[in-house]
C-alpha cells in the first residue's frame, strides 16, 4: 500500500474558486454581517495536504487573502488551555504561542486579527498573563466568562445573564472569521454571541460554519472521512448521516457527532435570537464547505487517508507509551484499522526502518552496545533511504545524511562531516556538559553540517537538498530524543515511530 507523492487528487483553483462564492452567498443572505465560525486550521493545515494529496496547506490563507476588503478576523482560545500548556503536535508548540504565530502568519498576509477573545475565562493567572501580553502589544482582548446552562438553557442563554454579559465586539467588515488555534476554543459560543448584539442593535447578522472534514459529500465511509474520525479519536468524534439532511432533502449528507447532537438545541438559540424560523433545516445547511467538489482523484485520496490513519495509530500508539493518552483513542483508531483492512507494515517506511535496526544489531559485536534503532525515509521520486544509531550518532541523523547523499549523488562512504568537529562537539557534550552520551542527535548534526559545509564541497552540496526531505514520510523504530524530534519537525517531514524506548533512563535531556 503506497502513495506516489508526484500524484496530486486535490484543485487548488477550483476549490479557491467554489469556495469564494460559497461564502459570498452566504454573507449576502446575511443582510450582509456574516459570522462565520472557521474550524481546522487556517495555516499550515499538514491533515489536510496528507489525506488531500495536492492540498495547499496555506489554501484557506489565499481564500482569506482574496476576501480581505471584506473580512476582518477574530481569534479565540479556551482559557483552561493556556492554563493546561495545551500542546499543538505538528508544531510542538502551546495553543498560547500558537495563538501568537497565528496573529503574526495572519498580519505577514495583510490580514489583521481585530479581536482575541479567551473564553470561559473565570480569572486563571496563565490567561491573565496572556491577555496582558497581548493588550501590552496593542491587540484588543476580550474575555467570556461560561454561561450557566449553556447550551441547553435558552431562556438564560438568550438574556442579559446569558450572551448580553458578554462584551460586545465592534466589527466594520461584513465577513467576520472566527477561528481558534484548536477544538474547544470556544468559536461557536463566541459567533452566537455576536449574533445576539447584533440584532439587539438592529443588524440581522447570519451564522455559518466552515469546515474541511468530515467531506459532507464523500461516503460516510470513504477513508478521508474514516482519517478525520481518526485525527480525533480522543475527542470521540464519530461521523455519522446527517438526519436532519435526509429528512429535509431526503439526501444523504456525512457530518458529525457533535455537530447533529447540537444542532436541535443551535437551531432554537438562532431561532430565539433572530425572531424567526431559523433558515437552517440541517448541519449541513449551516456549512460551506466546498473542498469535496475539488478532489479530482478519488482512488488516490482514498489510498492517502488510509496512510494516514496508520500515522494516528502511530501517533496514539506512542502517546500512550509515554503515557499522555489513555487506551481508548488507541482502540478507535485499531477498529478504523481493521474496518480498512491495514496493517502497520503497510505503512511503506516501517518495514525498512526495522530492518535497518536488526541489520545494525547483526554487524555490531554483541554486548558492545545498547539498544539498536533504525530509520528509514521515502523520498519524493520513491527510493528508501535508511540509517541507524551508533556510538557517534542517532539513526535519525544517520538517516538524513544518506538521503542528502542519494540526492546529491554523493557515495555512501563518502563522510559529510569532518571528524574533527564531531570530536569537538562530543568533547564538548563529555567535558564540559557531562553528558553521559556523545552520540549526537539531529539538530546537533546540523550544526556540525553546516560548519562542516564551509570547507567541504561535497557537505556544503548534500546540505542544500535539505529542503527536498520535506513532505517526505519517515518512520523511527524508537521514540525520538528531543533533538531528534526538533530537527525533524524542522525538516517538515511525516513522522511515525514504534512506541519503543531507545534507552531504559526515565531521563533523556
Amino acid at each position: 500500500m503506497t502513495t506516489t507523492s508526484t500524484h496530486v487528487c486535490f484543485d487548488n483553483d477550483k476549490y479557491l474558486a467554489e469556495q469564494t462564492a460559497a461564502i459570498l452567498h452566504r454573507v449576502d443572505r446575511s443582510d450582509n454581517k456574516l459570522y462565520l465560525e472557521f474550524g481546522g486550521k487556517i495555516v499550515f493545515d499538514l491533515h489536510a495536504s496528507r489525506v488531500l494529496p495536492g492540498f495547499d496547506p496555506n489554501v484557506k490563507m489565499r481564500l482569506l487573502h482574496q476576501l480581505r476588503d471584506k473580512v476582518e478576523i477574530i481569534l479565540c482560545i479556551y482559557a483552561g488551555d493556556i492554563e493546561s500548556r495545551k500542546m499543538r503536535a505538528d508544531f510542538g508548540i502551546a495553543y498560547d504561542a500558537d495563538a501568537f504565530k497565528l496573529i503574526d502568519d495572519l498580519r505577514e498576509r495583510g490580514l489583521e486579527v481585530s479581536a482575541v477573545v479567551i473564553t470561559r475565562f473565570t480569572g486563571q493567572p496563565g490567561a491573565a498573563g496572556f491577555k496582558t501580553k497581548l493588550e501590552r502589544r496593542g491587540v484588543r482582548v476580550y474575555t467570556h466568562g461560561p454561561i450557566a446552562g449553556y447550551p441547553t438553557d435558552v431562556e438564560r442563554i438568550i438574556s442579559d445573564q446569558g450572551f448580553g454579559s458578554n462584551p460586545y465586539i465592534e466589527t466594520t467588515r461584513p465577513l467576520v472569521v472566527v477561528t481558534a488555534p484548536g477544538p474547544n476554543s470556544g468559536k461557536l459560543a463566541t459567533c452566537l454571541s455576536q449574533v445576539y448584539h447584533e440584532h439587539t442593535r438592529g443588524t440581522r447578522a447570519g451564522y455559518a460554519k466552515f469546515e474541511t472534514f468530515p467531506i459532507w459529500n464523500l461516503p460516510l465511509r470513504h477513508p478521508v472521512n474514516a482519517a478525520y474520525e481518526a485525527a480525533t479519536a480522543e475527542l470521540k468524534d464519530v461521523n455519522m448521516i446527517d438526519p436532519f439532511h435526509l429528512e429535509a432533502y431526503g439526501e444523504r449528507s456525512v457530518n458529525y457527532n457533535r455537530d447533529v447532537e447540537a444542532f436541535p438545541v443551535l437551531r432554537r438559540i438562532l431561532s430565539r435570537i433572530t425572531g424567526s424560523a431559523d433558515p437552517y433545516q440541517s448541519p449541513t445547511d449551516m456549512g460551506v464547505n466546498r473542498a469535496g467538489f475539488a478532489i479530482v482523484d478519488d482512488g488516490l485520496a482514498a489510498e492517502a487517508g488510509k496512510q494516514e490513519i496508520l500515522r494516528r495509530y502511530f501517533r496514539y500508539q506512542c502517546e500512550y507509551a509515554i503515557g499522555t493518552l489513555d487506551r481508548d483513542p488507541v482502540q478507535r483508531i485499531e477498529r478504523l484499522m481493521e474496518e480498512f483492512s491495514i496493517r502497520p507494515e503497510d505503512r511503506p517506511v516501517v518495514v525498512p526502518a526495522r530492518q535497518a535496526a536488526a541489520a545494525a544489531e547483526e554487524r555490531t559485536e554483541k554486548g558492545s552496545f545498547g539498544v539498536y534503532c533504525g530509520a528509514a525515509i521515502q523520498l519524493r521520486e520513491g527510493a528508501f533511504v535508511t540509517g541507524s544509531n551508533s556510538p557517534l550518532m542517532h539513526a535519525a541523523p544517520s538517516m538524513v545524511l544518506s538521503a542528502i547523499k542519494h540526492l546529491a549523488g554523493i557515495p555512501r562512504h563518502l563522510p559529510l562531516l569532518s571528524p574533527s568537529i564531531v570530536e569537538a562537539v562530543a568533547n564538548l557534550k563529555k567535558d564540559i556538559f557531562h553528558r553521559k552520551t556523545i552520540s549526537l542527535d539531529l539538530e546537533e548534526t546540523f550544526i556540525a553540517l553546516s560548519i562542516s559545509s564551509t570547507a567541504n564541497p561535497a557537505a556544503h552540496a548534500a546540505m542544500e537538498h535539505l529542503p527536498d526531505l520535506t513532505g517526505c514520510e519517515v518512520h523511527l523504530t524508537h521514540l525520538p530524543t528531543p533533538g531528534d524530534e526538533t530537527g525533524l519537525r524542522r525538516l517538515g517531514v511525516n513522522l511515525t515511530c514504534d512506541p519503543q524506548f531507545a534507552t531504559n533512563k526515565l531521563f533523556v535531556s
